[in-house]
């Protein structure tokens, strides 16, 4: 069992960045895979990033690929996303995420444990 708690967003202007952090309990973070996804209003959940347990691979959305960075910091069970040159359609309330899979997939259904969320509204 894995709790993950949010922080770090707020508001910010088209252009801005915001760097998010997700904490996790438990001693065994670094055996989890972990990922970003988010939702806007009215629409469904969506991947954001994904890094695999030792830090060394990621795979990133299309939408956010060379703005967005996923890293993680095993030793301070941490995983962050910094995102740079945001847009006003990367609104949205941004969840944090574990898998007890192998490597999780760009699907929600394939993660086992989530964050509360936090929000990120950028304003154009």
């Amino acid at each position: 069992q894995v709790q993950l708690v949010e922080s770090g967003g707020g508001l910010v202007q088209a252009g801005g960045s915001l760097r998010l952090s997700c904490a996790a309990s438990g001693r065994t973070f670094s055996v989890y895979p972990m990922g970003w996804f988010r939702q806007a209003p009215g629409k469904e959940r969506e991947f954001v990033a994904r890094i695999m347990r030792s830090g060394t691979l990621t795979d990133y959305a299309d939408s956010v690929k060379g703005r967005f960075t996923i890293s993680r910091d095993n030793a301070k069970n941490m995983v962050s996303l910094q995102m740079n040159s945001l847009k006003p359609e990367d609104t949205a309330v941004y969840y944090c995420a574990a898998t007890r899979g192998p490597e999780g997939s760009r699907g929600s259904r394939t993660w086992d444990y989530w964050g509360q969320g936090t929000q990120v509204t950028v304003s154009s």
